[in-house]
């Protein structure tokens, strides 16, 4: 203990010197009070140690019925066992905040925008801008709609009051090392807080849009030029649901209507939105493809990799439910896992449900707006967002149409006439919450399909395998009927026909159970082929699903070692079909004879980015500077002004067989560039740049040049993990980048007892001083996986019992 304590001094000390001389991402400016932080009596003291790890004493509380038990195997699980579903939630809610209580409060409070309550007025933009793209009063319509349904809400308000039963029972000495070295205490908890959870989660997932950047495109280079540098569609692309499926309705808009564009530029930056490329794989395969009949489901979430992680395991055992998985700290149930009858899992839709309309103002007032040619008033809603260190509030004020809040400020030229529709703004008409719990309840196929006629938002494609050998994945929730190429720009906001024309019906959005191929699966890529009836855009994965697609069609007799085996692999279609293009266009006659032995190298590479490999280096910077050397119009028109760039697979098209098109040559430059003068130039590049390398780290490698990390969700550098050593590609199914990558892994074969299998990089303390608050990240590096403890009651005796509390009622 006293070395544990000497190092946690050291690691605050260099903390210090760090943040004194760093601004954090919102701009921390104040420090709280040394004396205070520093006192061995409620200090960060008393963090060094574990002990909210391992409180296994009872508890009483007078909202719980009956006893509840939480075993706590050797990897800090809890398995909650109660005798009804409000005590269950109660503890999940307990029990979640006992060990994860910062990060559900500063996860909420920035989907929100009151981070600047607590770290001052260099977050104030950041809290705006989470006000006027209306999270907040998203969350708010959401608990309305929630109330609706007084069973379903009493359980919110269970798992609340179990949040707030331990907040109730926390001195400050005990409070999160965060909230000491950020100066502020925890708030109570509500169902609020668990909307405004859900949205956050909206807003990662399917807040992504183009418009601007598709617009200003469209408007540099013309339809004709447009059309051929962004085509919507990959010719190889493998869809979610195969071209086999026939589409037997008649859609609510003919996808042969077309939406009139406006013939504008903006010159502004887009809003801030989720980084490019967060992904997800989940498959399921037939007991007729496996080695023991029985069939087995895998999920891997690809989001952004913090500490504390994201996800939380549980085990919830109650009358009505026995379910294994992860939940999201702050939302109460599975949200994914199995039961003794079924297993679940998730990927995101990427269509884009975020659309930007032009207003057409009634004078310069701007108080009122033509639609359809008749007059609207703007309404307007007022934020107060409190500010630390400020004796008053800042007051925002937001306008709102009826398509939804004008976003930009008054000083954002041009901008500020545009108003911003996006699904998860809509009136809430279900209720997400409710889906999980009959997910988590779920015996078969009927009882999946009832769970998801009540899930809406972010669209996920929900897979799922049942015990009795069904298969399914259905690509559910609430989707814009648009007309063709309607959200792919920006729309006249003063007409009804540019507008969403309504929904697409559940019954016609896509889904498939039982093929006769024997799987089911999705990464992220587009939903259907070109024969679906309904226009769609948005941004989808072009390699991971078809290298997945790939396989599974090719595998027989399946295992749960295969099927891991494949969510680790590092084997790209990028690399397969974009290496022997670069390499077909390069002029070896300028090269050297090291230069030579490399490219002999890569001729013999498996396309597999081994975290121990140079030739993955070699690859993938050769294809990024080709790539910048083919668009360097485009790349420089960036500079000034939002400019979509080509996609990575109409790049390897323009080496296949566009040649001689004019947009290889450099305008620049007198000579005529042809593709083997870019491609030879980007090698010489990347050769030069690996050398420089290569002088500093003689053993430079692939998972050095990637150097993921794990940073703290507050980015406190010493919470980090950094320079893993680790493989993956963002193209592969191992979808691990710098600081993204699978959240969660899972495989579960469903035989007469469920076999399961799971690792996230992280751990289930959200102490940075605790054993377990980053064990499982070195395994998930390693790809190993921890067998999943499935409890039948709590009274089952294994070796792997840390301790069981009891929570009783008055």
């Amino acid at each position: 203990m006293k070395l544990l304590q000497f190092v946690i001094s050291l690691v605050i000390t260099v903390f210090f010197a760090i943040i004194l001389n760093q601004s954090n991402p919102f701009g921390m400016e104040n420090i709280p009070p040394l004396g205070q932080l520093m006192s061995p009596f409620q200090g960060f003291w008393q963090n060094a140690g574990h002990s909210a790890d391992f409180d296994f004493s009872s508890k009483s509380f007078a909202e719980l019925k009956e006893e509840v038990k939480v075993v706590y195997d050797d990897r800090l699980v809890p398995h909650i066992f109660a005798s009804n579903l409000v005590d269950a939630h109660f503890a999940q809610g307990y029990v979640t905040a006992q060990h994860r209580l910062w990060q559900m409060d500063f996860a909420t409070r920035a989907a929100a925008g009151m981070i600047s309550e607590v770290v001052g007025p260099r977050a104030l933009d950041y809290d705006k801008f989470q006000r006027r793209i209306g999270i907040l009063q998203s969350a708010k319509a959401a608990v309305e709609s929630w109330k609706k349904d007084d069973k379903n809400f009493a359980l919110l308000e269970a798992y609340a009051a179990g949040v707030n039963a331990y907040i109730d029972q926390l001195a400050a000495k005990d409070y999160p090392v965060e909230y000491k070295l950020m100066g502020f205490a925890p708030t109570p908890w509500s169902p609020l807080r668990t909307a405004l959870f859900a949205r956050r989660m909206a807003q990662t997932l399917n807040f992504r849009h183009t418009d601007l950047a598709t617009t200003n495109a469209l408007q540099i280079f013309g339809k004709e030029t447009f059309d051929f540098l962004y085509p919507e569609r990959n010719p190889l692309q493998s869809p979610i649901i195969p071209d086999t499926v026939k589409w037997e309705f008649d859609p609510v808009v003919s996808i042969t209507d077309t939406v009139d564009l406006i013939g504008e530029m903006f010159e502004h930056r887009a809003l801030p939105m989720s980084p490019e490329g967060i992904g997800s794989n989940n498959w399921a395969v037939s007991g007729i493809k496996t080695a023991n009949g029985h069939p087995i489901l895998c999920n891997d979430p690809h989001l952004s990799l913090t500490l504390p992680a994201i996800w939380f395991e549980i085990q919830i055992h109650t009358p009505e439910i026995n379910a294994y998985g992860v939940s999201l700290p702050g939302m109460p149930g599975i949200a994914i896992g199995f039961n003794e009858n079924v297993a679940w899992g998730m990927t995101n839709v990427g269509q884009d449900v975020t659309d930007w309309y032009r207003i057409k103002w009634v004078d310069e007032d701007k108080q009122q707006y033509y639609f359809d040619g008749v007059p609207r008033k703007i309404q307007y809603t007022f934020e107060e967002i409190k500010v630390k260190g400020s004796s008053k509030p800042v007051i925002d004020t937001i306008r709102y149409t009826h398509i939804g809040p004008i976003v930009y400020d008054n000083d954002d030229a041009g901008l500020q006439d545009m108003a911003m529709r996006w699904v998860t703004l809509e009136e809430p008409k279900s209720n997400e919450l409710e889906s999980f719990l009959l997910l988590n309840k779920a015996k078969n196929y009927e009882d999946y399909s009832q769970a998801l006629i009540n899930y809406e938002s972010p669209a996920q494609n929900f897979v799922f395998a049942a015990k009795d050998g069904d298969i399914a994945l259905k690509v559910n929730g609430k989707f814009p009927a648009k007309k063709n190429q309607a959200g792919r720009f920006i729309e006249d906001g003063s007409t009804s026909q540019s507008q969403w024309q309504g929904f697409i019906p559940k019954e016609h959005i896509p889904q498939i159970k039982n093929p006769s191929r024997g799987f089911v699966a999705s990464a992220n890529q587009r939903s259907t082929g070109k024969d679906y009836p309904y226009y769609y855009n948005g941004g989808f994965d072009d390699y991971r699903g078809r290298i997945i697609n790939r396989k599974l069609a090719e595998m027989e007799n399946i295992t749960v070692d295969d099927m891991k085996a494949l969510q680790l692999s590092s084997q790209s279609i990028l690399a397969e079909e974009g290496l022997p293009l670069l390499l077909k266009n390069l002029d070896r006659y300028q090269l050297s004879e090291e230069q030579i032995e490399m490219t002999k190298k890569l001729e013999d590479w498996n396309f597999e980015f081994s975290g121990t490999e140079l030739t993955p280096v070699v690859f993938w910077e050769w294809l990024r500077n080709t790539y910048d050397g083919l668009w360097d119009e485009i790349i420089l028109l960036q500079d000034s002004v939002e400019v979509l760039g080509p996609e990575w697979w109409r790049t390897l098209q323009m080496m296949e067989r566009d040649t001689l098109s004019e947009f290889w040559d450099n305008k620049s430059s007198a000579e005529v560039e042809r593709p083997a003068h870019i491609v030879t130039a980007a090698f010489q590049k990347t050769w030069q740049s690996l050398q420089e390398k290569r002088a500093e780290e003689a053993d430079y490698d692939w998972q050095k040049h990637k150097a993921t990390f794990i940073p703290h969700l507050a980015r406190l550098a010493p919470f980090g993990r950094f320079d893993l050593p680790v493989g993956g590609f963002r193209f592969a199914p191992n979808a691990i980048s710098d600081a993204h990558g699978p959240s969660w892994r899972m495989v579960v074969e469903l035989g007469e007892s469920i076999n399961a299998f799971g690792v996230y990089p992280g751990g289930q303390s959200g102490n940075p001083g605790s054993p377990h608050y980053d064990d499982m990240v070195d395994p998930w590096v390693q790809g190993e996986y921890h067998q999943l403890w499935f409890m039948k009651d709590a009274n089952e005796q294994k070796k792997n019992i840390l301790f069981t509390q009891s929570l009783n009622g008055k």
